[in-house]
Protein backbone atom coordinates (compact mmCIF):
# COMPACT_ATOMS: atom_id res chain seq x y z
CA UNK A 1 0.00 0.00 0.00
CA UNK A 2 1.56 3.31 -0.84
CA UNK A 3 1.80 6.38 1.38
CA UNK A 4 -0.87 8.14 -0.26
CA UNK A 5 -3.52 5.34 -0.37
CA UNK A 6 -2.53 4.73 3.23
CA UNK A 7 -3.33 8.49 4.66
CA UNK A 8 -6.20 8.75 2.67
CA UNK A 9 -7.58 5.65 3.59
CA UNK A 10 -6.99 6.94 7.24
CA UNK A 11 -8.47 10.04 6.44
CA UNK A 12 -11.79 8.43 5.03
CA UNK A 13 -11.89 6.37 8.26
CA UNK A 14 -11.31 9.31 10.04
CA UNK A 15 -14.50 10.89 8.02
CA UNK A 16 -16.46 7.50 8.84
CA UNK A 17 -16.26 7.60 12.48
CA UNK A 18 -16.88 10.90 12.68
CA UNK A 19 -20.03 10.90 10.34
CA UNK A 20 -21.15 7.87 13.12
CA UNK A 21 -20.61 10.05 16.03
CA UNK A 22 -22.96 12.95 14.48
CA UNK A 23 -25.84 10.24 13.91
CA UNK A 24 -25.70 9.01 16.93
CA UNK A 25 -25.69 12.61 18.56
CA UNK A 26 -28.91 13.26 16.32
CA UNK A 27 -30.46 9.99 17.54
CA UNK A 28 -30.07 11.05 20.71
CA UNK A 29 -32.59 13.87 19.97
CA UNK A 30 -30.28 16.67 22.16
CA UNK A 31 -28.12 18.16 19.35
CA UNK A 32 -28.02 21.47 17.84
CA UNK A 33 -27.62 21.24 14.26
CA UNK A 34 -26.15 24.68 12.44
CA UNK A 35 -27.13 23.27 8.70
CA UNK A 36 -25.92 25.61 5.77
CA UNK A 37 -28.55 26.06 3.11
CA UNK A 38 -28.50 23.42 0.44
CA UNK A 39 -26.57 24.42 -3.34
CA UNK A 40 -27.63 27.42 -4.89
CA UNK A 41 -28.03 28.80 -8.30
CA UNK A 42 -24.48 30.51 -9.04
CA UNK A 43 -23.08 33.59 -7.19
CA UNK A 44 -22.04 34.67 -4.55
CA UNK A 45 -23.75 37.05 -2.00
CA UNK A 46 -27.07 38.31 -3.71
CA UNK A 47 -27.67 40.71 -6.92
CA UNK A 48 -28.37 44.39 -5.90
CA UNK A 49 -31.23 45.83 -4.31
CA UNK A 50 -32.54 42.11 -2.94
CA UNK A 51 -35.74 42.09 -0.59
CA UNK A 52 -35.98 39.72 2.52
CA UNK A 53 -39.65 38.13 1.74
CA UNK A 54 -38.96 38.76 -2.02
CA UNK A 55 -37.83 35.36 -3.46
CA UNK A 56 -37.67 36.51 -6.97
CA UNK A 57 -34.96 39.58 -6.07
CA UNK A 58 -32.38 36.63 -4.24
CA UNK A 59 -29.98 34.15 -4.56
CA UNK A 60 -31.90 30.82 -4.87
CA UNK A 61 -32.17 27.48 -4.03
CA UNK A 62 -30.46 25.68 -7.51
CA UNK A 63 -32.64 22.41 -8.92
CA UNK A 64 -29.77 20.38 -6.93
CA UNK A 65 -30.57 22.09 -3.84
CA UNK A 66 -33.65 21.07 -3.71
CA UNK A 67 -33.13 17.55 -4.22
CA UNK A 68 -30.46 17.93 -1.37
CA UNK A 69 -32.79 19.14 0.91
CA UNK A 70 -35.59 16.71 0.33
CA UNK A 71 -32.73 14.14 1.19
CA UNK A 72 -31.61 15.29 4.24
CA UNK A 73 -35.80 15.01 5.51
CA UNK A 74 -35.70 11.67 3.61
CA UNK A 75 -32.19 10.83 6.12
CA UNK A 76 -33.93 12.07 8.97
CA UNK A 77 -37.14 10.36 8.30
CA UNK A 78 -35.04 6.54 7.79
CA UNK A 79 -33.60 7.32 10.57
CA UNK A 80 -35.83 7.82 12.69
CA UNK A 81 -34.18 11.71 14.18
CA UNK A 82 -36.41 13.32 16.17
CA UNK A 83 -36.46 17.17 15.46
CA UNK A 84 -38.47 19.83 17.55
CA UNK A 85 -37.58 23.37 16.55
CA UNK A 86 -36.32 24.51 13.05
CA UNK A 87 -35.10 27.80 13.36
CA UNK A 88 -34.27 29.69 9.97
CA UNK A 89 -32.53 32.37 8.74
CA UNK A 90 -35.15 34.62 6.64
CA UNK A 91 -33.53 34.22 3.46
CA UNK A 92 -35.32 32.33 0.89
CA UNK A 93 -32.76 29.78 0.13
CA UNK A 94 -32.54 28.74 4.05
CA UNK A 95 -36.88 28.66 4.44
CA UNK A 96 -36.90 26.63 1.21
CA UNK A 97 -33.92 24.35 3.19
CA UNK A 98 -35.67 23.59 6.10
CA UNK A 99 -39.05 23.22 4.36
CA UNK A 100 -38.12 20.91 2.07
CA UNK A 101 -36.11 18.89 4.38
CA UNK A 102 -38.45 19.37 7.83
CA UNK A 103 -42.07 20.37 6.52
CA UNK A 104 -41.24 24.17 8.02
CA UNK A 105 -39.16 26.75 9.11
CA UNK A 106 -39.58 29.22 11.93
CA UNK A 107 -37.62 32.68 10.25
CA UNK A 108 -35.49 33.62 12.72
CA UNK A 109 -33.25 37.24 11.93
CA UNK A 110 -30.79 36.11 14.37
CA UNK A 111 -29.81 33.62 11.83
CA UNK A 112 -30.06 35.98 8.78
CA UNK A 113 -26.53 36.19 6.63
CA UNK A 114 -23.72 38.29 8.42
CA UNK A 115 -22.26 38.20 4.59
CA UNK A 116 -21.41 42.32 4.27
CA UNK A 117 -22.10 42.89 8.04
CA UNK A 118 -20.11 45.06 10.37
CA UNK A 119 -17.88 43.11 13.53
CA UNK A 120 -20.82 44.72 16.31
CA UNK A 121 -23.65 43.06 13.97
CA UNK A 122 -21.74 39.83 13.44
CA UNK A 123 -21.36 39.78 17.87
CA UNK A 124 -24.77 40.55 18.16
CA UNK A 125 -26.23 37.50 15.95
CA UNK A 126 -23.49 34.60 17.83
CA UNK A 127 -25.00 36.21 21.36
CA UNK A 128 -28.53 35.83 20.13
CA UNK A 129 -28.10 32.38 19.35
CA UNK A 130 -26.18 31.36 22.56
CA UNK A 131 -28.85 32.99 24.34
CA UNK A 132 -31.78 31.15 22.44
CA UNK A 133 -29.85 28.04 23.23
CA UNK A 134 -29.17 28.17 26.75
CA UNK A 135 -33.01 29.56 26.75
CA UNK A 136 -34.04 26.37 25.39
CA UNK A 137 -31.53 24.28 27.52
CA UNK A 138 -33.27 25.89 30.82
CA UNK A 139 -36.61 25.21 29.88
CA UNK A 140 -35.36 21.83 29.40
CA UNK A 141 -36.41 21.18 26.18
CA UNK A 142 -34.23 19.04 24.92
CA UNK A 143 -36.12 15.77 23.51
CA UNK A 144 -35.54 16.72 19.79
CA UNK A 145 -32.67 18.24 17.64
CA UNK A 146 -33.04 21.82 16.83
CA UNK A 147 -31.93 22.91 13.72
CA UNK A 148 -30.77 26.23 12.67
CA UNK A 149 -30.56 26.90 8.76
CA UNK A 150 -28.22 29.34 8.09
CA UNK A 151 -25.30 30.88 5.97
CA UNK A 152 -21.16 29.57 5.69
CA UNK A 153 -20.56 33.19 7.52
CA UNK A 154 -22.52 32.32 10.56
CA UNK A 155 -21.87 28.86 11.18
CA UNK A 156 -18.14 30.10 10.75
CA UNK A 157 -18.62 32.70 13.38
CA UNK A 158 -20.87 30.55 15.53
CA UNK A 159 -18.89 27.28 15.57
CA UNK A 160 -15.52 28.09 13.92
CA UNK A 161 -16.66 25.73 10.77
CA UNK A 162 -16.64 26.61 7.36
CA UNK A 163 -19.37 24.21 5.81
CA UNK A 164 -20.15 23.07 2.09
CA UNK A 165 -23.53 24.16 0.54
CA UNK A 166 -26.13 21.59 2.28
CA UNK A 167 -23.86 20.26 5.34
CA UNK A 168 -24.77 19.57 9.09
CA UNK A 169 -22.63 20.93 11.40
CA UNK A 170 -23.91 18.23 14.41
CA UNK A 171 -22.75 20.00 17.74
CA UNK A 172 -23.75 20.14 21.42
CA UNK A 173 -24.00 22.56 24.08
CA UNK A 174 -22.26 23.70 27.14
CA UNK A 175 -23.51 25.23 29.69
CA UNK A 176 -22.49 28.13 28.28
CA UNK A 177 -24.74 27.99 24.97
CA UNK A 178 -21.13 27.55 23.63
CA UNK A 179 -21.16 24.59 20.80
CA UNK A 180 -18.97 21.69 20.49
CA UNK A 181 -18.48 20.21 17.24
CA UNK A 182 -19.78 15.79 17.25
CA UNK A 183 -19.56 15.45 13.72
CA UNK A 184 -20.05 16.58 10.20
CA UNK A 185 -22.37 15.38 7.23
CA UNK A 186 -22.20 16.45 3.85
CA UNK A 187 -24.65 16.29 0.81
CA UNK A 188 -22.82 13.15 -0.09
CA UNK A 189 -23.56 11.26 3.19
CA UNK A 190 -27.30 11.39 3.97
Amino acid sequence: MSLVTWVASGLMAGSANADEAAWRALQSGRAIVLLRHAVTEAGIGDPPGFTIGKCETQRNLSEQGRRDAIRIGEAFKARRIPVSDVLSSRWCRCVDTATLAFGRATPMPMLDSMFNEESKARVRKVKLVKDAIMQRQRAGQTSGNLMLVTHQQNILAIADVSPASGEMIVTEADGEGNLHVVGRIGPGEY
